[in-house]
């Protein structure tokens, strides 16, 4: 009977232990206008802190003492401010939840994360969030900056444009997921990131953008192939197996990439010269001559070719005509 209760006892412990190792704690940041509310649960108070006060230029630090590390730590950004900043410095995986933030930086990046493990970017639900930036700042590479594994997710709306550098990048991967990503404008690219870009559902569109729609390049000179669950993968390709991707007029290529591309399980791979491989849509339509108006929409293959407008359209990329208007869009 000692026995039973001395094991008992061990695994009633090890639950408790477990329980509390993974307990998960929010960290919330509501802007209002110049100001923004931090509040950071007592139990992670020594762990997480805020120099920048009630100010809207808020600055988050994550120590990296490995005695009060209490696990993933969730951050909820809401309200919003013409006038303000997000600034993470951490060294573990976090979450950022935006729950229908507004943030705009008059001098640098809306948001900056310097944190190189898995970053999650999560839209709650049914949210809108926007993000802008100003001048230059030679510091920041985009509106949205992150130093780490970028994963975009959640049922949530993000629209981000950037007046002097890439809208949204990432020094390593970047994956999109269920959410809605809006990039309404870009003076270099609408997303930049290394090791590989992939997108498996959600909407991703483009419009404004002076450079490339999406460019994905190298971490460093070893390149890897595909690795199984893209783990510790430097491949620079793109892959793209579900959703919605629409990139309207960019200033360059639609994607960009070092690697392959590869969408809805066939893989293109169109221009290589010294080891760099690029896509270009816009010089396979060079040839489109512009007809009557219609009444439908005009689908066009990558290779000028019109098709019938009730055509069923299997999964691929097309050059759709309306109104005026050309863009194009991956089904």
């Amino acid at each position: 009977m000692n026995k039973f209760l001395y094991t008992l006892a061990a695994v009633l412990l090890s639950m408790a232990v477990s329980a509390a190792t993974t307990k998960t704690y929010t960290v919330t940041v509501a802007y209002d206008g110049t100001k923004a509310t931090v509040t950071i649960p007592s139990e992670i108070a020594s762990y997480v802190s805020c120099p920048s006060g009630e100010s809207s230029r808020v600055r988050l630090i994550q120590t990296s003492t490995t005695t009060a590390n209490p696990g993933e730590i969730i951050y909820q950004l809401s309200g919003s401010t013409d006038s303000g900043e997000f600034y993470f410095v951490g060294e573990y995986k976090a979450t950022f939840q935006l729950n229908g933030v507004t943030i705009h930086n008059p001098d640098s990046s809306a948001v900056h994360i310097k944190d190189g493990k898995r970053i999650k970017v999560s839209m709650a639900a049914n949210t809108v969030n926007t993000l802008s930036d100003g001048v230059a700042d030679s510091t920041s590479k985009g509106c949205f900056h992150s130093k780490g594994h970028t994963e975009f997710a959640g049922k949530g709306t993000l629209n981000v444009s950037s007046v002097f550098n890439h809208a949204i990048y990432s020094k390593e991967y970047v994956e999109v997921k269920n959410c809605t990503l809006n990039i309404t404008g870009a003076k270099k690219d609408g997303i930049h990131c290394q090791e590989y870009f992939l997108m498996s559902s959600g909407e991703v569109n483009m419009s404004g953008v002076e450079d490339d729609g999406i460019q994905v390049e190298l971490k460093d000179s070893i390149q890897t192939g595909v690795t199984k669950d893209h783990e510790d993968e430097n491949s620079g390709n793109f892959y793209m197996t579900g959703g919605t991707l629409t990139i309207s007029d960019p200033g360059s290529y639609c994607i960009k990439t070092v690697g392959t591309i590869t969408y809805s399980g066939t893989s293109k791979q169109v221009f290589d010269t010294a080891n760099v491989k690029e896509y270009d849509i816009d010089t396979a339509i060079s040839t489109i001559t512009v007809g009557r108006s219609s009444d439908h929409p005009e689908y066009y293959d990558l290779n000028g070719r019109r098709l019938p407008h009730d055509a069923m359209l299997s999964r691929g990329i097309y050059i759709v005509k309306e109104g005026g208007k050309t863009k194009k869009v991956i089904k």
